[in-house]
């Protein structure tokens, strides 16, 4: 038996849905944004180690990964709206308890580390289950800039986050961060209770396992060779920027104050803001895959830009460049997986390719601090082993070892996009595999 979604849903109430959620989604991922950013500062700034800050930046990672399988088949199997206020709920009693522990003068690094990973568990289960409603509730042709709202959320959190998070801690704390983080919890839940979703029947629902799920959705993939790659293309783009996300902070830190790392990150949520504003207000290009690859290849090159020079001003504008380029390459990714995969498996799909696409990143987390502190920092200072070569392009003293690091990894992400241009099964996925949006859908 297929399953379909009722004619006008998408186009009405659907619509309707999808916006009340976006805003309140909007309000929930600035909290977010605004507690990781203040934990991230917290920690550095408490232990100066990029080693420790790196274990916050994994631990927000690693739970996506490990609970990916297990969050498709939920997502897939049961009504997703309740799976986003279950997800919802549980990370704002993660950032409750933290908050707690910080108003009790008990809060240690092992807290901070085992909490923002349940939160991160928590999303683990929100975001596959929030992407693969979207189809069900916007028409295909409005997919673009339903997208580029989405997208567009994480610009305005970037922005608001750390200018917020200064903010807060000029008068109050870290417990004021999270206790703001909280409230804006119950903003999203708020918003999914007062919607409903429409929903897909599986037929095999009751004999399915996360097993079964995980090799199903594992086939699928395999059998359409151009997701695939690019799926394998994203893991390696991932793997080259999650140095960055570790190591931002810490460059700027290295000859400026945290004020300036809040404006340059504040500066990279406005380039977001455009990015996704001209995707939502446009509904993208038409070639989606040239789309994707072109903004890859930018992204390598303003990567490697912002390790060039110790300059705020110049920092400023790589990332914004970067930030701009991100929504179009995310929001064009987004619709070529919701238009090619069928309704009743992106739940799955979707679980599988964020595990598959982020499974790299904490190798990187976890390498950028050794090699910042250990490795390249040294190098780079007065006599260090590069000072005299690669030292008098970029500079030498405190952060251009970090600087360097990412000039590397933006080279990688460079050499990822034009690989993904020359293979022509990735190259050609908009007209090589069908659309399913429109088409009925059978149950997963």
């Amino acid at each position: 038996m297929a399953e379909g979604i009722p004619e006008g849903e998408a186009t009405t109430t659907g619509i309707r849905s999808f916006i009340v959620v976006w805003l309140g989604q909007l309000v929930s991922i600035s909290g977010t944004t605004l507690s990781a950013f203040g934990l991230q500062l917290f920690v550095f700034v408490e232990t100066g180690s990029v080693t420790k800050l790196s274990f916050v930046v994994l631990a927000f990672a690693v739970p996506g990964i490990v609970l990916a399988p297990m969050a498709g088949s939920v997502a897939d199997r049961f009504d997703r709206r309740l799976v986003m206020l279950i997800a919802d709920g549980v990370a704002g009693a993660a950032t409750l308890i933290t908050a707690g522990l910080f108003f009790s003068d008990a809060l240690e690094l092992w807290h901070i580390y085992l909490l923002v990973a349940v939160g991160s568990g928590a999303n683990a289960f929100q975001e596959p289950a929030w992407l693969a409603s979207i189809p069900m509730l916007v028409p295909k042709e409005q997919l673009g800039r339903a997208n580029g709202l989405v997208q567009l959320n994480q610009g305005i959190s970037i922005v608001v986050a750390p200018a917020a998070a200064g903010a807060l801690l000029a008068i109050g704390d870290l417990g004021l961060v999270l206790m703001v983080d909280a409230v804006t919890f119950v903003v999203g839940v708020l918003a999914l209770a007062s919607v409903r979703f429409p929903r897909l029947v599986r037929e095999d629902r009751a004999e399915a396992t996360v097993g079964k799920d995980a090799l199903k959705a594992w086939r699928y993939l395999r059998e359409r060779p151009g997701l695939f790659g690019l799926l394998w293309l994203y893991s390696g783009v991932n793997f080259m920027l999650s140095f960055g996300n570790v190591l931002f902070i810490p460059l700027i830190l290295s000859f400026s104050t945290e004020a300036a790392a809040g404006a340059v990150l504040a500066a990279a949520g406005f380039g977001a803001i455009v990015g996704s504003l001209a995707m939502a207000a446009t509904g993208g290009p038409k070639r989606l895959v040239r789309a994707v690859l072109g903004s890859l290849l930018f992204i390598g090159v303003f990567s490697a830009m912002a390790g060039l020079r110790a300059s705020v001003p110049f920092i400023a504008v790589a990332v914004v460049l970067l930030m701009l380029s991100v929504p179009i390459a995310n929001t064009a990714s987004q619709v070529i997986w919701q238009t090619k995969v069928e309704l009743g498996m992106q739940g799955r799909i979707f679980s599988l390719r964020r595990m598959i696409s982020s499974a790299v990143a904490p190798a990187a987390i976890l390498l950028a601090g050794p090699l910042a502190d250990k490795v390249f920092e040294p190098r780079f200072e007065e006599g260090g082993g590069l000072a005299d070569s690669v030292g008098s392009v970029i500079g030498t003293g405190p952060g251009r070892g970090i600087g360097f690091l990412l000039v590397l990894s933006g080279i990688g992400a460079i050499g990822l996009a034009v690989v993904g241009w020359l293979v022509p099964r990735i190259r050609n996925i908009e007209t090589d595999l069908p659309d399913q949006v429109g088409q009925t859908v059978a149950a997963g």
